[in-house]
């Protein structure tokens, strides 16, 4: 039921659906009502839905979210032996039966970027790895380590559904083996609010983000791509937001 009304959340108000539910509700306006300042406020609604849709299309902008939601340095290599194990995070539906090959289990461009990363620590440090998404990602995860990177998984967490519970159970798996020490692979504009949580969970944690923006030349023309990349960073930052409140409520509750 959370997990559902998460999604219906993101859905309404994350773009796309955030600015075409403004300018739809503006266009009611405008052809059901005859009052000059209920049809004002609905051109109101229609071009603000419109032009916030158009901003969040155009890579200028989607840059500028991207480099406010990512808060986590690159990772210092010169640490690696600090830590005990590598945990790198699913988040992204994978192909399970993918033709190329041979109808096996295949991530996509987000899981693959982590996972290649991953895999390059792992033969830097001979740490040993854990793999924490849902059943299908992390069986994805673990056949292209294997597979494409030669690259053993050493544990599997394969229930968690968000970033709480990949905390919370790779604590029940590693924590009981003496390990509190990860190196934490996952996307930049996730790593924040992840490290928090797994910090929570008792981890000491050391930041390996993938994805990290890189400064270019600003472009003005929308494109799909770049509203893919302002809805990443939008989700990233409101859930940062509803951690930092949560977190601190949690904290009163506690306060004598």
């Amino acid at each position: 039921m959370l997990m559902t009304l998460k999604s219906v959340l993101h859905t309404l108000l994350l773009p796309p659906g955030g600015p075409l539910l403004l300018a739809f509700a503006g266009a009611a306006l405008i052809g059901r009502y005859t009052s000059q300042r209920a049809r004002r406020c609905g051109w109101v609604l229609l071009l603000c839905g419109l032009g916030l849709l158009w901003l969040l299309s155009t890579p200028l902008v989607a840059d500028a979210l991207t480099r406010a939601a990512q808060r986590c340095p690159p990772l210092d290599l010169a640490r690696l032996p600090e830590a005990q194990a590598i945990v790198i995070l699913g988040g992204e539906a994978p192909r399970l039966d993918a033709p190329e090959y041979g109808y096996q289990p295949a991530v996509g461009l987000i899981l693959l970027e982590r996972v290649n990363y991953g895999a390059l620590l792992a033969r830097r440090t001979g740490l040993p790895v854990l793999v924490s998404g849902t059943a299908t990602e992390a069986l994805a995860m673990r056949t292209s380590l294997a597979r494409d990177f030669q690259t053993p998984t050493r544990w599997v967490e394969n229930h968690s559904r968000d970033t709480f519970e990949n905390a919370r159970f790779c604590a029940r798996i590693l924590q009981p083996a003496g390990i509190r020490r990860i190196v934490l692979v996952t996307d930049a504009t996730h790593e924040w609010r992840a490290q928090q949580e797994f910090t929570s969970a008792g981890f000491s944690v050391l930041a390996a983000p993938v994805g990290l923006y890189v400064p270019h030349r600003p472009r003005f023309v929308p494109t799909p791509t770049a509203l893919a990349q302002s809805r990443s960073a939008l989700h990233e930052m409101l859930g940062n937001v509803v951690r930092v409140v949560l977190a601190s409520l949690h904290l009163r509750r506690q306060a004598p």
